[in-house]
């Protein structure tokens, strides 16, 4: 069954529910961020843009940031489109695409109606979000992901992804940890209320220069 992505986003609006706490930890670590100089950003399955667009308004700086937020579901990316246009985002770009497909970040742009346009290709970015993602994707598609990341963080880039702990005894967040160590990134913070679901965490881009997008069709695709 294809899950209602617009009916999910519902949760946010209960302050209450783990989403929504969810929300206000990863907006306080992308403060944290942006506070630190950042100046270009990448959002993957954007949803509506809640967690970025509003902090891009209100931060200091946040209005020179080049945001780019890739969002497949019209519905959710014409959400986020609309918001930008309300705020005064003009360097917030919401591109209405397949965040798992790699043309999306070559110069090309999935669609859900499994088009391919022609578009700018992905630059590196300082800040990558990666929220809502690992949760919903196979474990291989997960070390593919993380390990396309590289490929679209600048050096020192921040990324902030979020895990669910899962139904079973072990916490399928610490394969993620894993996987981002595994590929040179350094955890800044590890978020795990113990009366939540959810899991947040954030890693530094350690070095190195340029990296290649791999050389797949896709990086992931949602079970």
């Amino acid at each position: 069954m294809v899950r209602d992505w617009v009916r999910w986003h519902e949760d946010y609006d209960n302050p209450d529910s783990s989403l929504s706490r969810r929300l206000d930890v990863v907006r306080e670590h992308l403060r944290g961020a942006l506070a630190g100089g950042a100046r270009s950003l990448l959002s993957i399955c954007a949803g509506d843009g809640r967690d970025v667009l509003p902090l891009l308004a209100s931060q200091p700086g946040g209005r020179s940031v080049r945001a780019l937020l890739i969002e497949l579901d019209a519905e959710l990316s014409g959400r986020a489109r609309q918001a930008a246009a309300e705020l005064d985002l003009p360097l917030a770009e919401v591109r209405t695409a397949d965040a798992g497909a790699t043309a999306t970040y070559a110069g090309g742009a999935v669609t859900d109606a499994g088009v391919t346009a022609t578009s700018a290709r992905v630059e590196p970015v300082d800040v990558l979000l990666a929220c809502g993602v690992f949760g919903n994707i196979p474990d291989a598609d997960m070390r593919r992901t993380v390990a396309a990341l590289p490929a679209l963080t600048n050096p020192g880039a921040t990324v902030i992804w979020t895990r669910g702990r899962g139904d079973g005894g072990t916490d399928p967040s610490a394969e993620v940890r894993a996987r981002f160590r595994a590929e040179g990134f350094t955890e800044v913070a590890f978020v795990a209320p113990h009366d939540a679901r959810f899991r947040v965490g954030v890693a530094r881009r350690s070095g190195g220069g340029p990296a290649d997008l791999p050389t797949v069709p896709r990086l992931f695709s949602f079970d």
